[in-house]
């Protein structure tokens, strides 16, 4: 053993473990993944599943939005606004409104009021492969 080995404190030992583990770490990596990584899906029921699967997110909370229109406006309007100011909006009266979870649109309908709360009544619901292209643009 030389003097810098010495001096280092590194031994011809400790080159030997260092190669070695580094070997079976080169080792671990070569292998292929094995099948039992993944959990099987094709075995299990579809439709038991499935209901099953769903009741796990029924309790996530989601953003329901009703739009009735939008609009642009400077901020130097924004600043004038007071109560009783009007904003044109791009909706036109009697128009289904929007009705969006999340952002996302998931229907349309119209207003209604019912012990003098509004409400929305759902003329057309979206259909799920609509929603997913609109997702994908």
């Amino acid at each position: 053993m030389s003097n810098e080995d010495k001096e280092g404190g590194i031994t011809a030992d400790d080159w030997g473990a260092a190669l070695s583990e580094q070997g079976q770490a080169e080792a671990l990596q070569a292998k292929p993944a094995t099948a039992d990584v993944f959990q099987d899906f094709s075995e299990r029921s579809t439709k038991s599943s499935t209901t099953h699967d769903i009741e796990f997110i029924l309790d996530i909370p989601v953003q329901l939005t009703v739009e009735l229109g939008r609009t642009k406006i400077a901020i130097k309007n924004l600043l004038q606004l007071a109560q009783g100011s009007v904003i044109e909006l791009n909706g036109l009266a009697g128009e289904p409104m929007d009705v969006l979870v999340n952002g996302c649109l998931i229907a349309q309908g119209e207003v209604v009021v019912v012990n003098d709360k509004f409400g929305i009544r759902l003329t057309d619901i979206t259909s799920p492969a609509e929603r997913i292209r609109k997702l994908n643009r």
